[in-house]
């Protein structure tokens, strides 16, 4: 091969590559510029999911506001409340009256939390007020120079179900406190169990397992509890049964058989006390110092505590027994059963001779009236006129789960003891 061959052979070559790179080049520029459309694309999108949660508080976007938080005085009303926050008298009467719209502002109450969101600029003007009414209800206000708009909101309840086992060390309120729930489980276990449980024998060792449905906003904070669907006591060895059911359009607990749990007489008339003396042929009493018979119980409870009815009836006898009783009342339950309650401080309003009283009616307040060394209740129950120890008393029960749906309850009930045993 010549010189001028080899020569114009390498330019040719030259000329093809520096061809081949410019369409390489080329190429490569238009995929460079669809990824990066692509790209934009993508980034407008996120910008956009971005923009739709960005932050909010009651429905009002966080952005160029500022908030301040605070909490009604004693006294202090709506309008004092917002003319504090920086609005004009004539507004701030404007915004009073839009709020009153949906909500009473006489029930406005110290305590209570507001928050006040302003633009976060040198202005710093109140564009919105929001009063925290309750843990599910807000009222929002929104505000501007000519006018204001209010409406009352209710934040989303979310309904968690939860299932929980505790050991009794004390008593049942300290354990449902110590195991950090709801202080409403206390009162309903103890609502429910009223009527099987001894609630003033309950020794260390005892437990309840408890499912139940509890309410929350935000996801996080609790505003108690909606019900207890099914629970076992343990006490003394011996498993209660407890189930929710609707028998025949009514909600009540029943037990593994189908039995109601709601007898005729609670097992005590009072909550959370002690039994201090029991029912005896023969005690030493405090004050006398004589040995008699008490023909009743005792419970022990900070003067105040509220006195409750054992069972429907009748107010037979209200007033004072000069004879060491002090401020008692006596009910006539049915033909067979009547009780009584002694050493009350002072009576229910309205409670007299005559009236009529269900289950769970408060009657009167445990106190020291008469001859007691201090304040509690001395309780007592007559069966055809003989005194018999209420602790022993045995008292029927209400209306078991029907027939029609009996076979529905076992099957549901089934289902509950299965969960409650997992634990």
């Amino acid at each position: 091969m010549t010189l001028k061959q080899w020569t114009n052979r390498s330019i040719i070559a030259i000329v093809i590559l520096f061809g081949a790179a410019l369409i390489s080049g080329y190429i490569l520029r238009g995929c460079n510029e669809v990824d990066y459309i692509e790209d934009t694309s993508y980034d407008e999108q996120t910008e956009e999911s971005i923009l739709l949660e960005r932050d909010q508080l009651y429905g009002i976007y966080l952005d160029s506001l500022d908030l301040e938080q605070g909490v009604v005085k004693r006294r202090q009303t709506i309008t004092k409340i917002l003319t504090d926050l920086g609005l004009q008298y004539s507004d701030a009467i404007r915004a009073a009256q839009a709020i009153n719209e949906v909500y009473d502002i006489r029930y406005i109450k110290a305590g209570n939390k507001y928050t006040s969101f302003y633009t976060a600029d040198s202005l710093h003007n109140l564009r919105h007020f929001v009063y925290i009414v309750s843990a599910s209800e807000y009222v929002r206000c929104d505000i501007d120079e000519k006018s204001a708009k209010a409406e009352l909101c209710k934040q989303d309840i979310i309904i968690k179900e939860r299932l929980e086992e505790v050991e009794i060390q004390t008593s049942l309120w300290n354990a449902v406190k110590d195991a950090n729930m709801p202080y409403e489980i206390a009162l309903q276990l103890s609502d429910i169990y009223a009527w099987t449980v001894d609630f003033f024998g309950i020794e260390k060792g005892d437990k309840f397992r408890v499912l139940f449905t509890e309410e929350f906003v935000d996801d996080t904070t609790s505003i108690g509890i909606r019900d207890i669907k099914g629970a076992i006591f343990e006490s003394k060895g011996e498993r209660n049964y407890a189930f929710l059911f609707e028998n025949d359009s009514a909600q009540s607990y029943f037990d593994l058989q189908g039995n109601s749990l709601r007898k005729a007489f609670l097992k005590a008339p009072l909550h959370y006390s002690r039994i201090s003396s029991r029912f005896s042929n023969s005690r030493l009493h405090p004050v006398l110092k004589v040995r008699r018979a008490h023909h009743g119980v005792d419970y022990a409870a900070p003067s105040g505590t509220p006195v409750q009815s054992i069972g429907d009836g009748t107010v037979i006898e209200k007033g004072y027994d000069k004879k060491g009783g002090g401020n008692y009342v006596k009910i006539r339950h049915n033909s067979v059963y009547t009780s009584v309650y002694m050493h009350l401080r002072g009576f229910a309003k309205n409670l007299k001779r005559g009236a009529r009283i269900n289950q769970g009616d408060l009657i009167g307040y445990v106190g020291k009236t008469g001859l007691a060394t201090g304040p509690h209740l001395d309780f007592r129950v007559y069966m055809n006129g003989k005194p018999i120890d209420p602790l022993k008393m045995e008292a029927p029960s209400e209306e078991p789960v029907s027939n029609d749906n009996f076979d529905r309850y076992i099957q549901y009930s089934d289902s509950l003891k299965t969960i409650l045993e997992r634990l």
